[in-house]
């Protein structure tokens, strides 16, 4: 049984350096065992191979992505399909693979919380002899810091920035990137326990970074990240946690029965956003990649919305976003999960958890997007063309706004129409900031 021991979590050169000896001399997977030893514990020397080998890019690509999934099994599932492409056989055409299925939902939930770092993610800005130093605060569900800060420091060579995560810190001086041990949540629970600590470490902190190494590909990620100095120059907002009645509905929605949609989704989707939050968004139900990673618009629509968000003035942090449906709502069709809108029926069933959030949150304004959601608010069918972009009235003293859903931007076919639909939509997000201000 040959051991291969990677020096972190996201040893993407270890890995590789490994897979390579590994399949030229000819190791089969089942003979690996892969694991994370920073001490050195637990390493063996790689075999000796002759020859060479290449993969496509697409797979090395997805790799990349994939490695960074906070799962153990990651190792083993990529050299697998390394194995199998060096063998002659084109692994990522074969959608309906179970080892290609799970590559890819890891991928795709690496996607999601490489975006979502990037959006939620808040700098204070820290005065240092002789500059600003912006530090931040993040808890990745997936091992995303350090593809992040690559991506950040290229962005925004001119800054110095730290960013500290459970996982390791990253910090940036403008001219090399280097790497430190991670800080537990308990130990800066808030801005000012974060700035304390800062303080009283980071000297120490510094001068045993290590300087980093490029995950490949990194740079293909299509979302740019949030500057920090367009970032509010303020306390940092760590991540809340869920407020504790909310919290409960969550699990207890984890189980519903209440129509049949439960039957062929992943998992129950339920909404997310601080306790206090004055503005509460509903789109429809959750998509493909929500139904798989488990969170509100972290797909294509919901990186629409954070675009537009951002345009108009809104820090999604502030909002609470959910669903008028808990679950994804699909039909098969071949290798694709096709969404089919939710009937009335299911609009009702999950009616329930709309107002365990809305009683809750109390929100002064509540956003329907799209059809669906503006009917499971309203009680009644919704022209959305006809009741967009004014505020209505509800009976229990709640203020109601209906626009379209982010994904409606995604089928419009002309591009002159899809930029003039969003240049409304964001127009719309302007309107619901106003009416909250």
């Amino acid at each position: 049984m040959q051991r291969v021991a990677l020096v972190n979590e996201t040893d993407w050169e270890g890995w590789r350096k490994a897979t390579r000896s590994l399949i030229l001399a000819g190791v089969a997977p089942e003979d690996v065992r892969w694991s994370v030893s920073s001490d050195g514990e637990d390493r063996h020397p790689l075999p000796e191979g002759h020859g060479s080998f290449g993969v496509s890019r697409s797979l090395v690509a997805l790799a990349s992505l994939a490695i960074q999934a906070r799962d153990a099994s990651r190792f083993d599932l990529l050299y697998r399909l390394v194995w199998r492409a060096n063998a002659g056989e084109g692994v990522l055409q074969k959608t309906d693979d179970e080892t290609v299925r799970q590559v890819q939902r890891l991928a795709f939930a690496v996607r999601a919380e490489t975006h979502r770092m990037r959006t939620m993610l808040r700098y204070l800005p820290v005065p240092e002899k002789d500059r600003t130093r912006y530090l931040g605060w993040y808890e990745p569900a997936h091992y995303v810091l350090e593809a992040n800060a690559q991506l950040i420091a290229r962005q925004f060579s001119g800054l110095t920035f730290s960013i500290l995560t459970p996982d390791g810190g990253a910090h940036w001086d403008n001219a090399e990137l280097r790497f430190s041990a991670g800080v537990a949540r308990r130990t800066v629970p808030d801005d000012e326990a974060l700035l304390s600590w800062w303080r009283a470490h980071h000297e120490r902190l510094l001068r045993h970074a290590r300087i980093g190494t490029a995950i490949p590909e990194a740079e293909q990620l299509d979302e740019v990240p949030r500057p920090p100095d367009r970032a509010p120059v303020g306390p940092v907002v760590l991540p809340l946690r869920p407020d504790g009645p909310l919290h409960e509905a969550m699990q207890e929605a984890s189980d519903c029965r209440r129509c049949a949609l439960y039957g062929p989704a992943t998992q129950t989707v339920f909404g997310e956003g601080p306790a206090h939050a004055s503005v509460l968004f509903v789109g429809e139900q959750p998509g493909d990649q929500e139904d798989v990673i488990g969170r509100p618009f972290v797909g294509p629509a919901g990186q629409i919305m954070d675009r537009a968000m951002e345009e108009a003035g809104i820090d999604r942090r502030t909002v609470y976003i959910t669903n008028a449906v808990k679950h994804f709502k699909f039909e098969p069709r071949g290798k694709r999960r096709i969404h089919k809108t939710p009937e009335a029926p299911e609009i009702q069933a999950c009616r329930f958890w709309l107002d365990v959030e809305l009683i809750r949150l109390r929100p002064k304004l509540v956003v329907a997007m799209g059809g669906t959601a503006a009917r499971a608010l309203l009680g009644r069918a919704v022209t959305v063309t006809r009741e967009r972009g004014r505020p209505i009235e509800l009976p229990d003293g709640q203020t109601a706004f209906v626009t379209v859903h982010p994904s409606f931007l995604l089928r419009v076919p002309d591009e002159d129409a899809t930029a003039r639909e969003y240049r409304a939509f964001v127009a719309d997000l302007r309107t619901v900031a106003g009416l909250v201000d």
